[in-house]
């Protein structure tokens, strides 16, 4: 005997696009953003919510997107990495800077081109996870203290150990966006 899997349509409005992807019930907002709307910078690391790679902004807030049922986004704004690089998803640029074009350096995020800038990354997994984690950051304090970034960034985990870049690379952001304005 087969098991019915009960299905919704869900409307989740990702990087400033509404997009209506019908799901099982037990899906993650991560499975859904990989598999069905091909947004793969957001990673999968433990699946436990305990690691922040797959870290996304829900409605300016960072949120583990492997624990949160997809169910749980209608009606909220999410940002993925990718979005961050199309002007943060609200259609108008982002507030902190960025332009929209994605493909150049000019096109990326401050915090994305910060982290370039100051080789914050090693094999790149955790990467989009600790962009995520500091643009909320940046968003709540413009100039935040070495301890406040590390607080911040402390639920967010690189096997590689380039915490010391990490840092620098936050503080860099925090001074491009001084420089260019909200």
């Amino acid at each position: 005997m087969t098991e019915k899997v009960e299905t919704a349509s869900l409307r989740l409005h990702v990087n400033g696009e509404t997009h209506v992807v019908s799901v099982s019930a037990e899906r993650t907002l991560l499975s859904v953003l990989r598999d069905d709307l091909d947004l793969t910078g957001t990673k999968y690391g433990c699946g436990e919510a305990q690691c922040g790679a797959c870290i996304v902004l829900l409605d300016d807030d960072p949120v583990p997107a492997c624990a949160l049922p997809a169910a749980s986004a209608v009606g909220r704004a999410v940002l993925t990495f990718e979005g961050l690089a199309k002007g943060g998803g609200d259609g108008e640029g982002d507030r902190l800077g960025a332009v929209r074009a994605p493909l150049d350096g000019e096109g990326l995020h401050p915090v994305q081109r910060a982290f370039i800038a100051e080789t914050a990354m090693q094999c790149g997994y955790c990467t989009p996870g600790m962009i995520m984690q500091a643009v909320a950051l940046l968003r709540r304090q413009a100039r935040p203290s070495d301890a406040e970034i590390v607080h911040a960034m402390n639920g967010n985990l690189c096997r590689c150990g380039v915490y010391p870049q990490i840092l620098r690379a936050v503080r860099r952001a925090a001074e491009l966006l001084a420089v260019q304005g909200p």
